[in-house]
């Protein structure tokens, strides 16, 4: 029996099909896992065009010994109401008021806690109650029956403005471009080919003001916007070769990240409130900035040092993306495994 190429391709392509079936079992390996995870990029900073700008703001203010106001955040909201279409979520970020936190950090602005002080309230109610002890645990894992956690007038540190605010807008579709090509044989079986380029734009704006906590005077208002463009390409050939049809197509597409977008739109705005708090000119005060002269601020946010460690551990170690990495840490791959 002679077998047309056609059968001969299906018949391969079920082997191999078959064939890739046997790789996924589940049956868990000696790992203890099913299937190992693919991908192996590092953690990296997660900056905005913005970031350096807070980073300088901050050794400017180190350099100049200014002092800095309190800040706290509150509700940054989403406000555009617009959702996916499958019912999975929101299409803006949830999250405008952790983006927001992590900003004043990398500008070195002192942050107290306003936002979720659940666990806060909790533990001053314990220790209200002398259920918490500060006592070091004993062998049995207990504290001392009598060390309770005193309660000090005036132990809280005091905010004096909040930032709040929402995302109130997201425009779909503001702009689009595009260009279909599309050329062939004019026999039916000849060679046809097509190919298509195509550009969108849309903005996401927000609306943010500093308020006096004292006062309640609403001190700072700014309102921005950041367009983002998304673009598509393909190519695509269809032709008969020998009786079979061959219809080969690819193509490529990219957006501009649209949570990206909001990081950058409160990065900009905190730019400016942090800037005009700590009196700073203009970004020329940057060229008088040395770079290295501060430890605990950086493009992941800032810290406050618990011992005297900067030189090995700072705000520029963190941003290093293969520092802690087992794989990619030469010193931290040996002490990891426990191969000194």
């Amino acid at each position: 029996m002679v077998i047309k190429p056609v059968a001969r391709a299906a018949a391969l392509l079920t082997i191999a099909a078959l064939g890739l079936t046997g790789c996924v079992t589940p049956v868990a390996q000696p790992n203890g896992l099913y299937a190992k995870p693919i991908g192996t990029a590092p953690v990296t900073a997660n900056p905005s065009p913005y970031s350096a700008a807070l980073v300088c703001i901050g050794q400017y203010a180190r350099q100049n010994k200014l002092g800095a106001p309190r800040i706290a955040v509150g509700r940054i909201s989403d406000y555009t109401g617009k959702s996916e279409a499958d019912g999975s979520g929101r299409k803006v970020t949830q999250g405008a008021s952790l983006m927001a936190m992590t900003a004043f950090a990398k500008a070195g602005m002192p942050l107290v806690e306003r936002f979720d002080t659940s666990i806060s309230e909790l533990d001053l109610k314990y220790s209200n109650n002398k259920l918490i002890s500060d006592s070091p645990r004993g062998p049995g894992g207990g504290a001392g029956p009598t060390d309770s956690r005193k309660i000090y007038e005036g132990q809280m540190a005091g905010v004096d403005f909040y930032l709040v605010g929402g995302i109130t807008e997201l425009n779909y579709n503001i702009y689009s471009v595009g260009a279909d090509m599309y050329a062939g044989d004019k026999d039916t079986t000849g060679l046809k080919g097509n190919a298509r380029n195509s550009i969108y734009v849309m903005n996401v704006a927000i609306d943010l003001r500093l308020v006096n906590v004292r006062t309640t005077e609403v001190v700072d208002v700014i309102s921005y916007q950041k367009q983002i463009v998304g673009r598509e390409v393909g190519i695509g050939l269809f032709d008969f070769l020998g009786g079979n049809i061959f219809d080969v197509s690819a193509g490529a597409g990219a957006q501009e990240p649209l949570q990206l977008a909001v990081r950058s739109l409160i990065e900009r705005a905190t730019v400016e409130m942090t800037a005009n708090l700590y009196g700073m000119p203009g970004p020329q005060s940057c060229l008088t900035a040395d770079p290295l002269s501060g430890g605990t601020t950086g493009m992941t946010g800032g810290f406050t040092p618990a011992y005297d460690n900067l030189g090995t551990n700072n705000a520029q170690t963190r941003e290093e993306p293969n520092r802690w990495n087992d794989k990619r840490d030469p010193d931290a791959g040996r002490a990891l495994r426990g191969r000194y």
